[in-house]
């Protein structure tokens, strides 16, 4: 049996959540807005109050790695990076929009059907956007798209295709085809990241703790080794 610590900061969202054998045993959000660095610590501390009243050791910590706030995501890594240091146990990455998409599809469990796109807001009309089949498999992967009518074309040709997240309110007026579905107030949270985080933790796909670092740092690096090549 594994007991997994979640933390997911990556949206205005603030969530922790503790699981034991993908059981959900202390569950902690708040929607009010972006103040995790109030309430991450106070959630954990809740969180690991459950965990010792039941008697029970953590095994490991899964944390949300972005796309998303980059003060929320520099939070939540900071924090679990912490936590794994001091209890000397692994560390678990989960991409957000995995973690959107995975929550999503297992709530529609038999009437999944077409495409899914988890969508995260970046700034004007740009979202990061990921789009995935109907059993959960990534079909194209992450990329900061700016939405207009063509965007998304080749999928909504082939079917339906359902977005989500905070990003996708603003590309309700933008994608006009009749195959376009949009599900409201659809947030990653941490106890949706738990069958996510216990296929992790059993395949023993861990991150190195010392040199974690979540999807914005890992974009703005890439982004920076591109433009020294193209001589910007």
């Amino acid at each position: 049996m594994a007991c997994i610590l979640a933390i997911e900061t990556s949206t205005p969202v603030c969530s922790v959540a503790l699981a034991l054998d993908g059981k959900v045993i202390c569950d902690k959000v708040s929607f009010d807005g972006p103040s995790h660095a109030s309430l991450v610590g106070v959630y954990v501390e809740d969180c690991l109050n459950a965990l010792k009243g039941e008697g029970l050791r953590l095994d490991a910590v899964a944390v949300s790695s972005g796309p998303g706030s980059y003060t929320g995501l520099r939070i939540g890594a900071s924090v679990a990076k912490g936590l794994c240091f001091g209890f000397g146990i692994p560390l678990i990455g989960l991409h957000t929009l995995d973690i959107m998409a995975d929550m999503v599809i297992r709530e529609a469990g038999e009437k999944a059907d077409g495409f899914y796109c988890p969508m995260i807001d970046a700034r004007r009309m740009e979202v990061y956007a990921a789009i995935y089949n109907k059993i959960g498999e990534e079909v194209r992967p992450t990329a900061a798209d700016i939405v207009d009518a063509e965007t998304y074309a080749p999928y909504l040709a082939e079917g339906r295709v359902t977005f989500f997240g905070d990003g996708s309110s603003k590309c309700k007026g933008i994608i006009p085809s009749a195959n376009a579905a949009f599900l409201e107030n659809i947030s990653p949270l941490a106890s949706g990241m738990m069958p996510l985080a216990e296929k992790a933790f059993a395949a023993q796909r861990f991150e190195d703790v010392a040199y974690f670092e979540p999807f914005y740092l890992k974009e703005f690096r890439a982004t920076i080794a591109k433009n020294k090549v193209l001589g910007n």
